[in-house]
């Protein structure tokens, strides 16, 4: 299993940015994203299942919207209204159908300026 993730950057507050991920290698029934800011634990910030079922961290909900084509095997994150808060390194993960094993892409660096 192989995951590529892109997006991030640097914007300033009430901007937006979107992460995309592409996973190969197998049929994920779990794609999402966590954020790890320095100093904190890593935490969930949006997942989607296969059958397109949401979940998101309450920090970014109505501001970010998750996304998957599952045809492509990649799942989007669309980041609207960012926050100095929401600055920290974003990964990809994802769960394999079936056998419910995980998978972390590299993390991307999401920063926002004041």
């Amino acid at each position: 299993v192989q995951l590529q993730a892109s997006g991030g950057g640097l914007v300033q507050a009430g901007g937006s940015l979107r992460l995309s991920c592409t996973a190969s290698g197998s049929i994920f029934r779990v794609m999402g994203w966590y954020r790890q800011a320095p100093g904190k634990q890593r935490e969930l910030v949006a997942d989607i299942d296969s059958s397109g079922e949401t979940n998101y961290s309450d920090s970014v909900k109505g501001r970010f919207t998750i996304s998957r084509d599952n045809a492509e095997n990649t799942v989007s994150l669309q980041m609207n209204s960012l926050k100095p808060e929401d600055t920290a390194v974003y990964y990809c993960r994802v769960t394999r159908i079936v056998t419910e094993q995980t998978y972390w892409g590299q993390g991307t660096q999401v920063t926002v300026s004041s």
